[in-house]
């Protein structure tokens, strides 16, 4: 970023320095970024603020307190936000030195505007009604197993004691939602924050998208301004698995290409496309957030644009997987930002789950390719790291196992705040966990002793 780039640098240095006193300026490590980023932390501060207070109040329904509870668990700073709601979006502004608005469109969810204002796609309303099928694409037709129930009220109880702030648990065996618990003011439908869940999501759409033929995994040459230079070389399986090589900068700090892509860019994807490529594509692992919106960038474009896109990701996935309570919210330029910003319901996310766990395969209905959802679970060829698959994180692949306490075909979807989907096929289980953790979360602990305690069911 140049130091002219922006008209109120000098009051946001000016803010810096308050800031500084305000932390206590013997360290200057103490606002845990340059002072001369400064400018680009209250926007960033006060985008945050905006989004999330946007997405959770519209979708997941929290109240002002929550919201500001959950932004301030990011930086002592953003509890310092004012927040305005309007009725189609929220306002935060930071003493009149940082404002940022988040705007409501119902069914597609919040978009942070551009920052300084400039053209935004606004989408159309998307508009979906309830299932009256019966499980998995409609609510369980069952009531939920007691013995199950008790074990997840356990964990629930556990993580409320420790202060994890736990909003859903769920455990699902051969193909059946057998228990599920809810924090207060959460419920079975209620969308929740997924961060980079939503990468999964994303790569699942390339697999329906490959499925109608839309799309290969060996596709090349990808964007327009990568034809003529290296970058050309890179496939769309390099991007799935994160091993591109183009140069991200995965650091969510100010001025940081996450920070940039998340909260300043008018395209999510911009940012990573106008990387260099920093290692040969395929050689070397690197998680990149930025791969991921590029991922939907692509398939915006192949599918015809913003608009295509909902209506594809509606009605070639969500719909047929039942899950009427998920959101891909976009960015200004109307494509979903894959990456991050995905709220979805518990059940939602563990009929994502099944449908990987059946081999591509809904209800009967094929929507993935048997080889797709193969390879997708299995080790990349990087010499880093080979234990991620295609937007998934696999226990095996590497010399040791990634959760050694479980079995070793298991692979996840997990998000910031410790949010995680864990699927395990050699015993048909899914477990779904969604909360706002800022700490540790001892996820591998709780799902081996749900493992233990199927097992001792078994075994009476």
């Amino acid at each position: 970023m140049r130091l002219g780039s922006f008209g109120w640098l000098g009051r946001a240095l000016a803010a810096g320095m308050l800031l500084l006193l305000l932390l206590g300026a013997a360290s200057p490590t103490l606002l845990g970024f340059p002072l001369w980023r400064v400018g680009s932390a209250l926007s960033v501060s006060t985008a945050l603020t905006a989004k999330l207070a946007c997405s959770s109040f519209f979708l997941s329904g929290f109240d002002a307190e929550r919201n500001r509870q959950d932004a301030a668990s990011y930086s002592p700073v953003n509890a310092w936000v004012s927040v305005r709601y309007l009725e189609d979006g929220v306002e935060a502004n930071l003493w009149g030195l940082s404002s940022r608005t988040a705007r409501y469109i119902p069914g597609v969810g919040c978009t942070l505007e551009p920052s300084p204002p400039g053209p935004s796609h606004r989408l159309a309303a998307v508009h979906t009604s309830p299932s009256s099928e019966p499980w998995p694409k409609g609510p369980p037709s069952q009531s939920m197993d007691p013995l199950w129930q008790q074990q997840l009220q356990s964990l629930m109880a556990q993580d409320s004691a420790a202060g994890r702030d736990t909003r859903a648990l769920l455990w699902l065996q051969q193909g059946q939602l057998r228990a599920e618990v809810y924090a207060s003011g959460v419920t079975a439908t209620t969308p929740l924050m997924s961060w980079s869940m939503g990468k999964s999501l994303t790569a699942v759409l390339q697999g329906r998208a490959e499925a109608l033929g839309y799309s290969e995994r060996s596709d090349s040459a990808l964007f327009e301004t990568w034809q003529q230079d290296e970058r050309r070389g890179i496939r769309m399986e390099d991007l799935l698995q994160m091993v591109s090589g183009l140069a991200f900068e995965e650091v969510y700090a100010p001025g940081s290409d996450a920070a940039k892509m998340l909260f300043e860019a008018p395209s999510a994807a911009a940012v990573a496309l106008e990387q260099p490529l920093a290692r040969p594509s395929g050689s070397h692992f690197a998680y990149s957030s930025g791969t991921t919106n590029l991922i939907a960038q692509w398939l915006s474009e192949r599918l015809g644009g913003p608009e295509s896109f909902q209506r594809f990701l509606h009605q070639q996935l969500l719909s047929p997987l039942g899950m009427r309570h998920t959101y891909m919210e976009p960015d200004p330029s109307g494509v979903p930002v894959g990456s991050s910003y995905v709220y979805a319901s518990g059940r939602d996310w563990a009929r994502l789950a099944l449908l990987l766990l059946n081999g591509g395969s809904y209800a009967g209905e094929p929507l993935l390719s048997p080889s797709w959802v193969a390879h997708a679970t299995q080790p990349n060829g990087s010499q880093n790291e080979r234990a991620y698959g295609y937007q998934l994180w696999l226990n095996h692949g590497d010399e040791q196992l990634r959760w050694p306490a479980l079995p070793a075909d298991a692979y996840a979807m997990m998000g910031n705040r410790k949010q995680v989907v864990m699927v395990i096929p050699s015993r048909q289980a899914i477990f779904v966990r969604l909360g706002w953790s800022e700490g540790s979360y001892p996820m591998e602990q709780h799902v081996a002793a749900l493992l233990a305690y199927d097992t001792s069911l078994v075994m009476r």
